[in-house]
């Protein structure tokens, strides 16, 4: 599946790995009942709801978008801690060499092994990638039942207001 990136990004959004129906689609968070696009307009990062199929479209507000496995998996803990280190590193080679001014990684579990960094916690962490900061958010994955919509929102505005984009 093809990243959306470019090289004067406000925000690098990192999901955790394709699911099969993303990986299937061609597009990240393609499955229905995730919830990515929704808060991703909700908090006012895009005017309106964007589709999947149109993920280009975050470059126009200064957004990419990848994931730190690129594996594809039904269930994120299909992957090992191996994947998740190794996709750890390949990121950040990325990051360095795209220089976000933030990188959101989208899945708690998923940033504390890909970044070793067992006591993470959602929101703004101390850890840079040179100037790169990183904003931890929950997984908007349907599973995520501890998230409901309107917290998940409120995270993701959150972070938007630290960006100082327009919301």
């Amino acid at each position: 599946m093809p990243d959306v990136v470019a090289e004067d990004l406000r925000v690098l959004f990192c999901g955790i790995n394709p699911g099969l129906m993303s990986e299937a689609a061609g597009h990240h968070f393609a499955r229905p009942g995730n919830r990515f696009w929704p808060v991703l307009h909700l908090s006012g990062f895009t005017p309106r709801r964007l589709e999947p199929s149109e993920q280009d479209e975050l470059l126009s507000y200064g957004l990419g978008i990848t994931n730190v496995v690129a594996r594809p998996s039904a269930r994120a803990d299909e992957l090992s801690d191996e994947e998740f280190r190794e996709g750890g590193r390949i990121l950040t080679e990325k990051v360095a060499r795209l220089r976000p001014r933030w990188l959101a990684v989208v899945g708690i579990t998923a940033y504390r092994v890909a970044f070793d960094d067992k006591r993470a916690r959602i929101g703004p962490q101390d850890r840079t990638i040179g100037a790169t900061r990183i904003w931890a958010l929950p997984n908007p994955s349907g599973l995520n039942a501890h998230w409901p919509l309107p917290k998940m929102t409120e995270e993701f505005e959150r972070l938007r207001a630290a960006t100082g984009l327009p919301g």
